[in-house]
């Protein structure tokens, strides 16, 4: 079904980190931008769909009157908004919103550090656009930070703190289906594997609270109102977001998941894990019961590889793209 295309090599090799690629299709342009963490760095390429030209880009974490930091990049993510694109990268010390291409960065937001040292590592994770106007970022503490953006220039505002959680975020999604039916569109989930479900609007309204099993919950999607979320266990739970109900549980992998994607036009799911494997699935919703349906359609093992990312690379789920721990390149997989 999928077959493997030259892959894409990068500055420096993977973090071992939660949903440590990010992928974002420029079509006017014929482009793609992919971003890997390493360390206190973000990889960029530019890559053209006729696979002729790469162009590299490195980003440096910051932090205030330091000229080089040496804060832990936590995770870099793409946010389409309608109006605009932008490049978000959390850390230990804080949140930095570049424009999408990393040429300039827009916004800086230091995190709260405590005066004294204390157990609890101090660090931002877990990023979405959601709205019109939102870019959520959950931190440790459990909280989500909401910030409005204008549809040009620097002028982004903390406009509100989402408290829900009692652990670290580690990763949060908006409704990707683009449907307007779905009365909650944001999703987050925690290091105990309990998940949020809220509404965005002028003032965020949360719907739900989904209970975890003390397992970490790696990686989380929202689709046609559907929860879709990756456990430390190896497990894939698909859950009606408002409701809480849950509608399948598949044992998809035999180590962590590391991250999952959705293509919102046709359902496609991507999972990859720490045992090499990196899974297709087809969810289908079911109008007659609403139950969703998921069945597996393909795999593909990069050997001896601890996978750390895994994205679709447009819509409809017709390529993807895979990071692993050490590994200095994307691997890429298109439809045969």
């Amino acid at each position: 079904m999928y077959h493997k295309e030259k892959s894409i090599q990068i500055k420096n090799s993977a973090s071992a980190l939660y949903n440590n690629l990010g992928v974002l299709r420029i079509a006017p342009r014929s482009l793609t931008y992919f971003t890997v963490v390493h360390a206190n760095v973000v990889n960029m390429v530019s890559a053209s769909w006729d696979g002729l030209n790469y162009s590299h880009r490195q980003l440096q974490s910051k932090e205030p009157n330091v000229a080089t930091s040496t804060s832990l990049i936590m995770q870099a993510a793409f946010c389409a908004l309608p109006s605009r694109d932008l490049l978000v990268v959390t850390s230990q010390k804080g949140i930095q919103i570049y424009e999408s291409d990393g040429s300039t960065m827009v916004y800086w937001h230091a995190l709260d550090t405590p005066d004294t040292p204390t157990d609890q590592a101090v660090f931002a994770r877990g990023i979405s656009a959601v709205g019109n106007s939102y870019i959520c970022v959950g931190d440790s503490s459990g909280s989500i930070l909401v910030f409005d953006v204008p549809s040009k220039g620097s002028n982004i505002t903390l406009s509100d703190v989402l408290k829900g959680h009692k652990k670290s975020i580690t990763d949060i999604a908006s409704e990707c289906s683009g449907s307007q039916d779905c009365i909650a569109d944001l999703i987050s989930a925690d290091d105990g594997g309990n998940l949020c479900v809220w509404k965005s609007g002028e003032e965020f309204q949360r719907f739900n609270n989904i209970p975890g099993f003390d397992i970490s919950c790696t990686s989380v999607k929202l689709w046609k109102g559907t929860a879709v979320a990756g456990y430390g266990t190896g497990q894939i739970r698909l859950y009606e977001a408002v409701t809480g109900i849950l509608h399948a549980e598949v044992n998809a992998h035999a180590r962590w998941i590391y991250s999952l994607d959705i293509a919102p036009f046709s359902g496609l799911l991507l999972s990859a894990a720490e045992d090499s494997l990196v899974r297709v699935w087809h969810l289908s919703i079911k109008p007659e019961s609403l139950s969703v349906e998921v069945a597996h359609l393909h795999n593909e093992c990069v050997t001896d590889t601890q996978i750390c990312g895994a994205k679709f690379c447009d819509g409809d789920g017709h390529a993807f793209a895979v990071t692993g721990y050490d590994l200095s390149e994307i691997i890429r997989y298109t439809q045969s």
